[in-house]
């Protein structure tokens, strides 16, 4: 059976570019803390990378504080500030703060105290992007990064979080970035790594893989590759609503990541969509990756205003550079043909 991956959001395949890169690394014997000719080859390879992440994020490499991903990273930043989130933030930045920022029906956020708050550039599971107020203590920008243009140094943030994975880089590397002149108190000590931000022996293997994927990712959003993407969803998005007049495109009114759908189809619950769309060859999912497992309502939908029962009929489709206009008319065929079945039963 040939199958379709749709579930970019979840985790971009990995770019042949940081495939490479990893492999060069492995071929490296020195610790980067060494001062002999091997150390210092590894160190320089961690720089390369640290420049190549700070220019795709449009930040400073000094800015550039590798940690083992998007969640350390939000430990990292968040802990013990007190900050105010929305219920539509990722769990390791849940986790963190108290809820108490407003939603719209769109899943826009209302921020009064940019410097008390932290908010999500955009959401996993809708796709929609926030407008960033001046002066944000912490932004999650994990989703964002790589699929639309993004420049810390101008988004008025004090500190933002990225993962590697999301972008076509290997799983297990993401970062802080922080604005210059701040610090954050290290939570793994010992050896002083990372300017004393993150001390442990750096992940040499994925942060070459981190820099690469990072570059290659830039490269796509110069190209406008993305553009080509957002195409194909509005493809797949006409022929949803061709076999299913009820469906309900969540955040469609906002702005929106291109590559990104929340559909919402009253009475079909999102794992059983999942689960037959997986034995028909495709991957799609229900929600966050870090919650599978989890047969449960969407909180990020029940936080915009839907019922329980609604927010439990969602599944995300989120499609990425490799995607084909095949792949989203087959899944499109494939999806209408159990929404037939589903209606018939039910009927």
């Amino acid at each position: 059976m040939k199958r379709s991956y749709l579930d970019w959001n979840a985790t971009a395949p990995l770019r042949p570019e940081a495939k490479a890169a990893m492999v060069e690394a492995m071929e490296l014997v020195g610790n980067p803390s060494s001062v002999h000719a091997e150390g210092r080859a590894a160190k320089g390879l961690i720089e390369r990378a640290r420049g190549q992440v700070a220019e795709a994020v449009g930040a400073q490499a000094a800015d550039i504080v590798f940690t083992s991903g998007a969640t350390e990273a939000a430990a990292l930043a968040l802990a013990g500030r007190g900050l105010v989130g929305a219920g539509i933030e990722h769990d390791a930045v849940r986790e963190w703060v108290a809820e108490s920022l407003p939603v719209d029906a769109d899943g826009r956020v209302i921020v009064a105290d940019p410097a008390g708050s932290t908010l999500q550039l955009a959401n996993s599971e809708t796709g929609v992007i926030q407008d960033l107020p001046e002066g944000l203590a912490v932004s999650d920008m994990t989703q964002a990064f790589g699929k639309i243009p993004v420049a810390f140094d101008w988004s008025g943030c004090d500190m933002a979080l990225i993962s590697a994975h999301k972008l076509g880089g290997p799983k297990g590397i993401g970062a802080l970035v922080l604005r210059r002149g701040l610090d954050v108190a290290s939570r793994i000590r010992g050896g002083g790594q990372e300017m004393g931000r993150r001390s442990g022996t750096e992940n040499l293997i994925g942060i070459a893989g981190f820099g690469a994927a990072a570059a290659a990712a830039q490269r796509d959003l110069d190209d406008g590759v993305w553009e080509r993407v957002e195409k194909l969803r509005t493809i797949l998005e006409k022929a949803l609503v061709s076999s299913a007049k009820e469906i309900i495109f969540v955040g469609n009114s906002a702005r929106r990541l291109p590559n990104t759908i929340c559909a919402v189809v009253p009475g079909w619950r999102g794992e059983t969509q999942v689960m037959q769309m997986d034995l028909a060859g495709f991957a799609v999912s229900a929600g966050s990756a870090c919650s599978s497992g989890k047969v449960k309502a969407s909180r990020v939908l029940r936080a915009m205003g839907f019922d329980e029962a609604s927010a439990g009929c969602a599944i995300r489709i989120s499609i990425g550079p490799e995607t084909t206009e095949e792949d989203v008319l087959r899944f499109a065929d494939r999806w209408g043909a159990q929404h037939s079945r589903m209606k018939a039963k039910a009927g």
